[in-house]
């Protein structure tokens, strides 16, 4: 969902303080108004979401010193300095000291207006890398976006949480969008190297000679350290590591015996893909392969999930319906058959661009959930499995996925979900025990 943005107004003249509300206000943006430079302190802290406006001359603490402690909390906060007429190089002052920007009174509400736009636009960009930094480096939060309760997934995250906590070097296989890049992410932050360097570079995206040169150095003067020790005592995430050509494989496994044991840099290597009927030992050369391989995770297809297919959809669906301001669809019994019994090809990645078409289609009231998995070359049918499962698991799914949304909907309300699934509370409660369901998670 879209951050709001706020802009605070900080002036000790209250007509001043008003017009600029209103001004803004009719733009369409949310205000806060302070009479003084020691309130704004109050309610402003390092992840503000929003916009400072603040007048320069003010009794008590100034706009300079207001500017000073602002800075000193948080450098990136966008601040945009009011100032009366000859005072412009203490504007200039308070842009080398780090304001945003600078208007001079008398000064055009239109101009306030453009430079709002584009500061608020910049904290959002702002706030929203620092909220992906945090998310990355937090191992409950990456734990958490694993979602699914098959076997196979509850196996992935005690994979995740022992390689974790292990010294050697991790390879990371599996078909393309199941999710490898966000358990490199998982490995690297349940374990002890969680506060240090995590340091990413796909091998296929250089030229060999680039990609040696971005890898061991040595670089070009303002390009920064080469990646091996800009990751020293981190993780050094590989990805496409299939790529890398003989030459490369041979300086990596170099790199990697000179470490020693155990090893000060970690080295997280995902394949990305494989050439046909070859797999990821047949692409590295074997002495490599089984240093990076001591310690392996496969992650499993999504068509092999099961049940975690229907519950994924429903999790993305309510996220981009919140995202658009719309209902989010509901599955009929077919529908959800159809998700279980499709291949796949692309996993999470796929179901997450089927779920947000599923949504748009709901908001304009047309379409299906069979023509999403409809494939391109085939106008007759979707494409299905062939690994056929007993009615029993799709009714199952089907009834669990029923009974999770009707939970979600009425936030934990047992009366409610009764009445709206016709079922006696003896029922329900067996169905949610059956399920691994509990009333505490929805309320």
């Amino acid at each position: 969902m879209t951050r709001a943005m706020k802009i605070a107004i900080v002036d000790d003249e209250q007509d001043m303080r008003q017009s600029i509300s209103q001004w803004l206000a009719l733009s369409g943006f949310d205000t806060v108004a302070y009479p003084s430079a020691e309130e704004a302190l109050k309610g402003i802290g390092s992840d503000f979401p929003g916009v400072v406006v603040s007048d320069i001359k003010m009794p008590g603490m100034d706009g300079m010193a207001f500017l000073k402690r602002l800075m000193s909390t948080d450098s990136t906060l966008p601040v945009i300095m009011i100032t009366g007429h000859g005072d412009v190089p203490m504007a200039v002052e308070a842009m080398r000291m780090g304001a945003y920007d600078f208007l001079e009174k008398p000064f055009n509400p239109d101009r306030m207006i453009e430079l709002a736009k584009r500061a608020t636009q910049l904290r959002r960009l702002t706030l929203d890398n620092r909220a992906l930094r945090r998310e990355l480096s937090d191992g409950t939060v990456l734990m958490k976006k694993l979602i699914g309760a098959s076997p196979l997934m509850e196996r992935l995250r005690e994979d995740i949480l022992d390689l974790g906590q292990a010294d050697g070097h991790v390879l990371i296989d599996g078909e393309t969008g199941t999710g490898k890049t966000l358990v490199a992410h998982a490995l690297h932050a349940v374990g002890p190297r969680a506060g240090k360097k995590f340091v990413s570079v796909s091998c296929a995206a250089y030229a060999e000679d680039g990609l040696a040169t971005r890898l061991f150095g040595p670089t070009e003067e303002g390009m920064g350290l080469p990646l091996v020790e800009e990751a020293r005592g981190g993780t050094l995430c590989l990805e496409d590591v299939e790529a890398l050509s003989q030459g490369l494989q041979a300086r990596l496994l170099t790199f990697i015996n000179d470490q020693g044991s155990p090893a000060e840099t970690r080295i997280v290597a995902i394949c990305n893909e494989h050439a046909q009927g070859k797999t990821v030992e047949d692409a590295l050369r074997p002495d490599l392969y089984y240093r990076l391989a001591a310690l392996k995770i496969t992650l499993p297809p999504l068509r092999a999930r099961g049940e975690d297919i229907l519950t994924l959809f429903t999790r993305l669906t309510e996220q981009f319906a919140e995202e658009y301001g719309c209902d989010a669809p509901e599955l009929t019994a077919q529908e959800a058959a159809q998700l279980l019994q499709a291949p796949w090809p692309g996993n999470v990645r796929q179901l997450v661009n089927v779920a947000e078409r599923a949504v748009l289609q709901n908001r304009r009231g047309s379409g299906s959930i069979t023509s999403l998995l409809m494939p391109e070359d085939d106008t007759q049918a979707p494409a299905m499995t062939t690994e056929g499962k007993p009615l029993k698991e799709y009714v199952e799914a089907f009834e669990r996925m029923l009974i999770d949304n009707t939970m979600r909907r009425h936030k934990g309300s047992i009366v409610g979900v009764m009445e709206e699934l016709c079922l006696p509370r003896r029922t329900l409660n067996e169905k949610m025990a059956k399920y691994g369901l509990t009333r505490a998670d929805y309320v």
